[in-house]
């Protein structure tokens, strides 16, 4: 039996070492980085859009839901939070964010659905 090197058969079948083996390993990373931007990154960019221009648009008279559930008309706008009344009376402050969408409409603000 003969200790011949490994790249005895590498060679003998015409390939030589290190021969685009850089472009051939990089390829497919970048094909599914391409692939994860597409399917992951771009849609949820779009949302976050969606949901800041939702967030910005809120006015004092709309009629909204909170990401909790709750119903309400918005009374009153800050920088971070939004005065919402829930009954005669009953005036509760809520941040910004936590306002899911408006009341009979497609909620812009997903919950996480996430319990204890």
């Amino acid at each position: 039996m003969i200790n011949a090197p490994l790249s005895l058969p590498v060679l003998a079948l015409g390939a030589q070492p290190g021969q685009g083996g850089l472009l051939v390993t990089m390829l497919p990373m970048a094909a599914m980085l391409l692939i994860f931007y597409f399917l992951l990154l771009m849609p949820m960019r779009k949302r976050q859009k969606k949901v800041a221009q939702f967030q910005a648009s809120l006015k004092v008279g709309d009629k909204v839901i909170t990401t909790g559930g709750i119903y309400g008309e918005v009374t009153r706008i800050d920088d971070t939070s939004v005065q919402v009344q829930i009954a005669e009376r009953v005036r509760i402050s809520v941040a910004r964010a936590s306002i899911g969408g408006y009341q009979g409409e497609e909620p812009v603000v997903k919950s996480d659905g996430g319990g204890i």
